[in-house]
């Protein structure tokens, strides 16, 4: 059963930085982007990267074998979606923060497993997925309740 599971979540998912996950996004990755996380009336900035095409998607953080602590990468969706995304030859553990379309935090994935095959799935629909370093939202005492916030560039 368990196996059966995860051919679906796999099946489900879209690439994911790092990770992978997925969803639908438009074109193809641009530069950095300022992220911010506002948490206990704290603000929080990160230069992240922006995934958009299936292939970088794909990729994502795979390979890596660190990330800048103010550093991560977002995965927006044309649409809101239930995102899942999977450790697959990520080889550090990320936080993911599965964003809705207001901003508020559907779900955070704080230390994910490098290399797991395990799915970690959103709670709800959501229109993006922020990774960053794991360990960042207990570092900085983000939870469910903070409010994530980026410019795109086009």
């Amino acid at each position: 059963m368990r196996a059966i599971l995860t051919a679906l979540a796999l099946t489900l998912a879209v690439p994911m930085a790092g990770c992978s996950g997925g969803g639908d996004t438009a074109a193809d990755t641009t530069g950095l982007v300022p992220v911010t996380i506002t948490a206990a009336g704290q603000t929080h900035r990160f230069d992240v990267e922006v995934v958009r095409s299936p292939e970088d998607q794909k990729q994502g953080l795979k390979f890596r074998t660190a990330l800048p602590a103010n550093g991560g990468m977002l995965f927006p969706f044309d649409k809101p979606r239930i995102a899942t995304f999977w450790m697959q030859d990520t080889l550090i553990p990320l936080d993911m923060f599965f964003v809705r379309a207001d901003g508020s935090i559907d779900r955070i994935a704080e230390n994910t497993i490098p290399q797991s095959l395990e799915p970690v799935t959103s709670g709800g629909e959501v229109s993006a997925v922020l990774e960053l370093a794991g360990g960042t939202a207990a570092r900085l005492g983000i939870d469910e309740t903070a409010k994530v916030t980026w410019q795109e560039r086009r």
